[in-house]
């Protein structure tokens, strides 16, 4: 099955395989209607080129790990396709500071002056958020359009025909997530959310980093060198 030209998303191919799909269905069709109006009014983030930049750094058959966030960054020049990634020479948001803080007491990492996560994304680790794009500088403006559709399917598919993925979940709404995962054949780290709301409440201390590679390496893995 191919994907017609109305809709043919640059999109890694390994992904545009399994996703063939939903690339045809209404809801997506009425996506892409969407944000075609949007930035005909808006600034829109991250670049189109980017939308899908979770995917192409992570192909299908390379996933090992799953984080997910939420919504994209919505301030200039922040939003890079992964979540919570930002640009080179961008200020780090205080949820990817707090991200750093855990890793270097976790497994000692000198907290990076840089807060471009594709160097994990390049070892399978899938930067998902739940949203791909968002109206700037208004956080969540694109919710509820078709993209969490999308993403869901995007989970229950790594649930379905790969095994031993490590999801992490931070917050209650990555945590809702868990009813797509098959929980006997993933595995599953919560804590809250890496904001400084919640950070403290359990987040700090979690360490979901040397979990991570302890799980990988349990199943003959390579583990992920979290060093950016």
């Amino acid at each position: 099955m191919t994907v017609s030209k109305e809709i043919d998303p640059k999109i890694e191919q390994s992904w545009k395989e399994h996703l063939v799909s939903e690339f045809h269905s209404d809801y997506f069709k009425n996506l892409k209607h969407f944000l075609l109006e949007e930035k005909q009014k808006y600034t829109v983030y991250p670049p189109g080129s980017r939308i899908f930049a979770a995917f192409d750094f992570t192909p299908f058959h390379e996933v090992k790990v799953v984080i997910l966030g939420q919504d994209p960054y919505h301030g200039r020049g922040q939003a890079n396709g992964l979540c919570f990634s930002v640009n080179d020479n961008i200020t780090k948001p205080p949820s990817l500071n707090n991200i750093f803080k855990e890793l270097h007491n976790d497994i000692g990492i000198p907290i990076p002056a840089n807060g471009n996560l594709e160097k994990w994304a390049k070892q399978g680790v899938l930067l998902l958020n739940a949203t791909l794009s968002v109206r700037a500088r208004q956080a969540g403006s694109h919710q509820n359009k078709g993209w969490e559709q999308f993403t869901d399917q995007v989970i229950r598919i790594l649930s379905e025909k790969k095994n031993g993925l490590v999801f992490l979940l931070w917050g209650r709404y990555a945590q809702a997530k868990e009813k797509l995962i098959d929980t006997s054949k993933h595995y599953l780290l919560k804590a809250p959310h890496p904001s400084p709301f919640s950070a403290f409440d359990g987040f700090f201390g979690c360490r979901h980093f040397s979990k991570t590679n302890e799980i990988l390496k349990s199943q003959g893995k390579e583990e992920i060198d979290w060093s950016l």
